[in-house]
């Protein structure tokens, strides 16, 4: 079909305009083809592609005129949501959402037709830009989409200038101008905006789907799948000096009950928790936790004082009343050495249960040591020792166990991750008449010397033991140090196969492994302060901003500062508007200097004689230089009234070299 007329002052749909709208929405849509289906994108794709070669007449569209195809969008609309409805299982929440979103907007560029369905689409677009944010907000993220909107604003620029004045980097630029121009007022809403203590609405329950972390179950293979996961899990400020990076174990779950397969949580964990007793250095320290979507926080072992809002555990566990889906940060103190001999049978019981039909071989070997022994520490010894004399070897990629996961290991594969042997460990002692638990959380970290904090990554999930040894309480016990040592001492990163590069250069040079290093280091630290002071800025953080400035923080001085500032604000930019306003042009300030040097002369500009006029008598006055005379006139008509930059510069610099 032909296009709708215009007048040519008023914005009609060209191909070009659209192709602005459709290649602006591409930008926008672009990252969420790593987290939607491709077939959501394709759809899209094809719809848009569609609108464009009907516009050019190489296929028809599917409006009036073509009653079959039109009654075809419709039908293609409601699969599009049976598809998206059955495509989530059934589930009308964040994915489902993004997807409808997506391409019913591509049905409407299909069907936009007049100048009010352009502006809807664009509206559109502007709120697919935040559907990015229920997935991530880092800052990268933030910038692209920046981006994103910048070419957004272009488009409207674009289909607004009805006459085509402004080139493809004039709309751009013009676009950043304006944002750029926004740009105060939206610092000065972020920070005194009035927050809600809790959010406005609430997310559907995919909302938080992904998250990757530890969980309150463990079976083989499960912690080694975090072991190449380089995403941070938190990051650590310590009030002092840190502990040494053997020493840095961080409480996570703790397993109690074994079906021989998976380890879970027992019952008794949630009691009331017992009496520590601390020794030695106490350590401060500050953790901005990522989200996970689980109750509990990390804690060095073992905590002396908990943040605020949490409780401890029979377990020694640190819980908050709802799970953390908001990077959350907080403080606590922990003692490297403690002793907890707080006896509960029923806690004791259920940390020698053994899982029926399970484990024959270990059971015995167990059993053998026992009865060779004094004392249960003696076990430990000799389970470490069994652990360090035979060929175990700690590795990412276990053989797959199929039958009796603990017994294949201990005697068959003698491969794997930290969960293996915590798990082997844990039924050996329990065999042997001796309560245990397996413990998982976090250990190590790798400093960052630009921020000064730690970062705890997901590569750093780790696994160990703990043993009830009667009047010492319950104690330690890392069977995978036995078999690598390197992994407690100095890192997960000495144990992690090295990553093959093609490049052009060697990885292993150890000045290019510091430049590396401080690159990475200085990103991770303007990341942290981005999540701290933007994604982190909360209605408590604004409340002590307020009172920094002296102001109660409450509702109402919050909303006054907010309008005194906004007024303000407004006041400056209408002063800043009228200088530009009252401040001279600069082809009409080089023009005036041009017939003042005339005017000493004798040749004086009459008040009603335009710039041509002028000209053709001066040059009959000064005919030596009537050249630069009429020339002078030219540029000056270009350069005022056509807008002609390069016409100025001319102008300017033949202004300071004329003599008359």
């Amino acid at each position: 079909m032909k296009p709708p007329r215009a007048s040519p002052s008023s914005p009609a749909l060209t191909l070009e305009r659209i192709a602005w709208l459709v290649a602006a929405l591409l930008v926008i849509i672009l990252p969420h083809a790593l987290r939607q289906p491709p077939w959501v994108i394709t759809v899209f794709l094809a719809l848009a592609g569609w609108r464009i070669l009907g516009f050019t007449g190489r296929l028809p569209l599917p409006d009036a005129q073509h009653p079959p195809l039109a009654l075809l969008k419709q039908a293609l609309g409601l699969l599009i949501f049976v598809v998206v409805y059955l495509g989530n299982d059934r589930t009308l929440g964040r994915d489902a959402g993004v997807s409808l979103l997506i391409m019913l907007l591509g049905l409407k560029v299909l069907e936009m037709q007049r100048v009010r369905e352009y502006y809807l689409v664009a509206m559109l677009g502007y709120f697919l830009v935040i559907t990015h944010f229920f997935y991530s907000q880092t800052l990268l993220l933030a910038c692209y989409l920046l981006g994103g909107v910048m070419l957004l604003t272009a488009s409207l620029i674009g289909f607004q200038d009805a006459r085509r004045a402004l080139p493809a980097l004039g709309r751009l630029s013009l676009a950043s101008r304006l944002m750029a121009n926004a740009l105060p007022l939206m610092v000065l809403m972020f920070f005194l905006f009035p927050r809600a203590a809790g959010p406005l609405w609430s997310l559907p329950k995919d909302a938080h789907a992904g998250l990757s972390g530890l969980s309150e179950e463990m079976s083989p293979g499960l912690i080694s799948q975090l072991g190449l996961n380089d995403n941070p899990a938190f990051r650590v400020e310590f009030k002092g000096p840190a502990p040494a990076p053997s020493e840095l174990y961080w409480r996570g779950p703790v397993l109690a009950r074994s079906n021989g397969q998976t380890w879970s949580r027992g019952v008794t964990g949630d009691l009331a928790p017992p009496p520590i007793q601390g020794h030695g250095a106490r350590y401060e320290y500050t953790i901005t936790l990522e989200p996970h979507n689980q109750r509990w926080l990390f804690v060095l072992e073992q905590p002396s004082a908990l943040p605020a809002g949490s409780r401890l555990t029979r377990d020694l566990r640190v819980l908050v009343p709802n799970p953390v889906v908001q990077r959350l940060r907080y403080t606590a103190q922990s003692y490297l050495r403690s002793v907890v001999t707080d006896f509960n049978p029923r806690e004791i019981a259920e940390a020698l249960e053994l899982p029926r039909g399970f484990h024959p071989r270990a059971i015995e070997l167990a059993r053998q040591w026992r009865g060779q022994s004094q004392a249960p520490i003696d076990v430990v010894r000799r389970a470490l020792e069994y652990f360090r004399s035979e060929p175990f070897y700690y590795t990412l990629t276990p053989p797959l166990l199929q039958g009796d996961s603990v017994d294949e290991f201990l005697f068959d594969t003698r491969r794997g991750f930290c969960e293996h042997y915590a798990a082997a460990f844990t039924i050996l002692m329990r065999a042997a008449g001796i309560p245990a638990r397996v413990v998982t959380g976090y250990q190590g970290g790798e400093y960052n010397a630009i921020g000064g904090y730690l970062i705890v990554r997901q590569r750093d999930a780790h696994a160990w033991s703990e043993v009830w040894l009667g009047d010492r309480g319950w104690v330690r016990v890392d069977p995978t140090a036995a078999v690598a040592p390197n992994r407690i001492e100095r890192g997960i990163d000495q144990v992690l196969p090295e990553p093959i590069l093609d490049m052009p250069f060697e990885l292993h040079n150890v000045a290019v492994r510091q430049v590396l290093k401080q690159f990475h280091d200085v990103w991770d630290t303007v990341n942290n302060r981005w999540n701290q002071w933007v994604l982190g800025y909360n209605a408590r953080r604004q409340t002590e901003l307020m009172s920094q400035f002296g102001f109660e923080p409450n509702l109402g001085n919050l909303a006054l500062t907010f309008v005194i500032a906004t007024s303000a604000l407004a006041f400056c930019t209408a002063l800043w508007l009228l200088r530009r306003q009252t401040r001279p042009d600069p082809a009409r300030a080089a023009y005036d200097r041009f017939c003042a040097k005339l005017a000493r002369r004798g040749v004086r500009r009459a008040r009603h004689e335009g710039p041509q006029d002028y000209a053709r008598r001066a040059a009959v006055a000064r005919p030596r230089q009537a050249g630069s005379i009429l020339r002078i006139s030219d540029l000056y008509m270009q350069a005022r009234y056509a807008g002609d930059q390069r016409a100025l510069r001319n102008l300017q610099q033949a202004v300071r070299s004329f003599r008359a």
